[in-house]
């Protein structure tokens, strides 16, 4: 099992009075409420943290990126993965990912992508996704055009990694006279591609198709389970028969040497749903023509009923029970974690350390513990149940490519 470790990087750093009693943040939410010297402090906290996450033994850090929102300072995934290129020395970076439906540019997310990839020595994982409703307002792009110009954008990338140049490309959406980056991954073919989501039909078969992992973003076991078997259909149409190494899960995840401790902070992860702040409004959340019609019903009701009923989440001890959030000791959260992970089979573990207030020695205690005492655990049980990640099942990287990569290493020593 590939086990990762991640964050939002949330910002809670502003006056919550400034928000309103809708709790708003995202997209809307006054920049003259941002404190620089908070920022600078906040990006430096969580370099650190990273640096132990890789120390403790963690295989990954997953980045993610978002637009005009305190609740995610990582505006910039490209920024976050070089950073850490050039600061870790073994852990894989995993993005999750690049939005490529809101750059006009692939070719610069790909040059970005190649120089991450080179100067990690080839520890790159490309994940991409099609960005959350907001972006598409944050960044000046069409919601109606979303997932168009993400496979379009999708298939340029690959390309311009795979087939030398020069060539011209001529799509619906993007157009160049010349195609030539001089910048190309060290991975060959290319780095591999994961995609996250949380319950997207079309993504999830779009995935299942190419071969590429789904990580599934802090669903329920009930609805991680129907997304494995819609994809595990749609990989039996396909020819071939998916496993652990193409399913992937980010949870909540908070440990502390005692149980009042870890539940005290573990409430932090209620403050981008609505107990605190950090909310998204439900309409540009869900921009007109950005959801599919099988999502679009679900959204309109969501935008239309009370705030009272939409805006707020699950009760946090809800989300305990159903194990969306795992919190405790260290023997607590095994426990928890072989029952989610019994029921859901995955080859690919996000942890979700931290929110809200957390602070940075809390959040350092957690990856601590999650490194020496969970960590070994979770590695056992997934021994137990094989299940193997991608890089222990040498999956291939998508469909284009069925031999397993060969990076070269020779230059590395």
């Amino acid at each position: 099992m590939h086990l990762m470790y991640f964050t939002e990087q949330p910002m809670s750093a502003y006056p919550e009075d400034a928000v309103g009693d809708e709790g708003v943040t995202a997209l809307m939410f006054s920049n003259s409420n941002f404190d620089p010297v908070a920022g600078s402090q906040l990006y430096n906290e969580r370099l650190v943290e990273y640096q132990l996450a890789e120390e403790v033994g963690f295989d990954g850090i997953m980045l993610n990126e978002h637009h005009n929102a305190p609740f995610c300072m990582q505006a910039q995934i490209t920024v976050w993965a070089s950073i850490l290129a050039a600061a870790t020395e073994r852990i894989k970076i995993v993005l999750l990912g690049a939005p490529l439906p809101t750059i006009d540019n692939p070719l610069a997310i790909s040059e970005s992508l190649s120089m991450v990839d080179m100067i990690s020595k080839g520890r790159l994982v490309a994940g991409i996704v099609r960005g959350a409703g907001t972006e598409q307002f944050a960044n000046n792009v069409n919601p109606a055009y979303n997932r168009e110009r993400f496979y379009e954008a999708h298939d340029l990338l690959v390309k311009t990694w795979t087939e030398p140049g020069p060539w011209r490309w001529e799509g619906d959406h993007y157009q160049f006279r010349v195609v030539n980056p001089w910048a190309l991954p060290l991975q060959k073919p290319h780095p591999r591609i994961w995609v996250p989501g949380v319950a997207s039909p079309e993504t999830i078969v779009w995935c299942a198709e190419n071969r590429y992992p789904y990580i599934c973003l802090n669903t329920t076991i009930e609805q991680t389970k129907q997304i494995w078997q819609l994809y595990e259909d749609t990989a039996q149409e396909a020819g071939y028969t998916s496993g652990p190494e193409h399913r992937g899960y980010l949870i909540r995840v908070h440990v502390q040497d005692t149980e009042e401790h870890a539940l005290r902070n573990a409430r932090q992860y209620m403050w981008m749903q609505g107990e605190f702040t950090g909310l998204g409004h439900a309409v540009w959340s869900a921009p007109t023509g950005y959801s599919s019609p099988t999502n679009r019903e679900g959204a309109v009701k969501r935008a239309n009923a009370p705030i009272e009923s939409t805006r707020r989440a699950m009760p946090f001890e809800d989300q305990l029970q159903n194990l969306q959030i795992v919190a405790g000791t260290p023997d607590q959260v095994v426990e928890q974690m072989r029952v989610l992970i019994e029921e859901t089979r995955p080859g690919i573990m996000a942890l979700w350390g931290n929110d809200g207030h957390v602070s940075h020695e809390d959040s350092k205690r957690c990856i601590e513990l999650l490194g020496s005492e969970v960590l070994p655990a979770l590695r056992e049980i997934s021994d137990d149940l094989d299940l193997k990640g991608p890089f222990e099942a040498d999956a291939p990287l998508s469909s284009r490519f069925l031999e397993p990569p060969r990076v070269p290493t020779a230059a590395m020593a």
